[in-house]
């Protein structure tokens, strides 16, 4: 038996396991001939994902963005958990577990969707998968997985786990674990923010704001194709809002200003919203700042939340910080059982 995190966000979908964590955009394309291969080795494991699930070829993540002509993405959690889920979830899966054993997986979910697409959600991954990875020398890697277990949990509890647990699932930040602590997730499409009272999930606490770093994307897309008159999808949209400039027909474009205007009335309006659900939680000791959209959003979030704040660390992909948990809390659920004899041929 061995455990495993994983987080199939809007945005991007994220795998953790043992200290190993991976990272692709949630972006599925059909799968394309490609008649010239430059034979350049990729940059990382996850540039040319190309696998078949169920007989159907896809491509997925940066493949898909760059070689599939229809691509396909979604901002609702039905279509992503029916349409997208399965096809995500085992290839950022395969990618890691190579060996034909039970995995114990930890993964979440949206507050407001938790108790819609839970067991849906569990239903679809667990049991017996077979992935094939086909490569771009040629070599094609066949995968069986064996998905025993599946705990769920609400997005940003991942968050919390990631800064109480070490990676053998032990307690370390225990006065953490003593206090009233606040977490607020900006994701791709949605924000959550969940109450944790000496370890206890408080649930009239916890809410889910249907309000991300894609509505500031979008924002930023429209004021563009106002200007220049080019649609940009949402999901082209993640490296220039990093740099602050996108390149045009050749021309590049500062996009400070509107990046400044469009995340600071972001900020307000999530700002509000957490506020006034925590009123009366004036004994609270803690917020914690994570999830992807925390990077861009966290200084014009933090002075307008009442209470002590918790940045990321500088350096540290926010991204990762739920799945980081999710493995985290595998360990501290399943880690210390005794490992189950391993099967008799390993059918790789």
């Amino acid at each position: 038996m061995e455990v495993l995190g994983l987080d199939v966000g809007f945005g991007f979908t994220k795998v953790a396991y043992n200290k190993v964590h991976l990272m692709f955009k949630s972006l599925i394309g059909n799968a394309e001939e490609i008649q010239f291969r430059p034979n350049f080795e990729p940059e990382s494991t996850t540039e040319s994902l190309h696998v078949t699930i169920d007989g159907i070829d896809y491509f997925v993540g940066e493949y898909a963005e760059k070689q599939s002509t229809v691509r396909h993405y979604t901002l609702e959690q039905e279509k992503l958990t029916t349409n997208f889920l399965k096809v995500l979830s085992l290839t950022a899966i395969g990618l890691l577990a190579e060996k034909y054993v039970p995995l114990h997986v930890v993964s979440g979910l949206p507050v407001l969707y938790f108790s819609e697409f839970n067991e849906q959600y569990k239903k679809i991954l667990l049991g017996h998968h077979e992935i094939t990875f086909h490569h771009p020398n040629g070599k094609d890697i066949q995968r069986r997985l064996n998905i025993g277990k599946i705990r769920m949990v609400p997005q940003p509890y991942g968050s919390m786990m990631d800064i109480l647990l070490n990676f053998s699932g032990k307690m370390t930040n225990r006065d953490l674990a003593k206090q009233k602590v606040g977490v607020v997730d900006i994701g791709f499409n949605t924000t959550d923010y969940i109450l944790v009272d000496k370890l206890h999930y408080i649930s009239r606490g916890s809410k889910t704001i249907n309000l991300g770093i894609s509505d500031c994307f979008r924002q930023i897309g429209d004021k563009i194709r106002q200007s220049s008159g080019l649609s940009i999808e949402l999901y082209q949209l993640y490296n220039p809002v990093d740099s602050g400039t996108i390149k045009l027909k050749g021309k590049s474009y500062s996009l400070d200003k509107m990046k400044e205007q469009v995340f600071k009335q972001t900020a307000e309006v999530i700002a509000n919203e957490v506020n006034q659900a925590w009123a009366d939680d004036w004994d609270m000791d803690t917020i914690v700042l994570t999830g992807g959209g925390c990077k861009e959003m966290a200084n014009y979030l933090k002075p307008l939340l009442n209470g002590n704040i918790i940045l990321p660390e500088a350096g540290q992909d926010s991204r990762t910080n739920n799945v980081q948990g999710f493995i985290k809390y595998a360990q501290h659920l399943w880690g210390n059982m005794v490992p189950e004899p391993p099967p008799a041929a390993n059918p790789q």
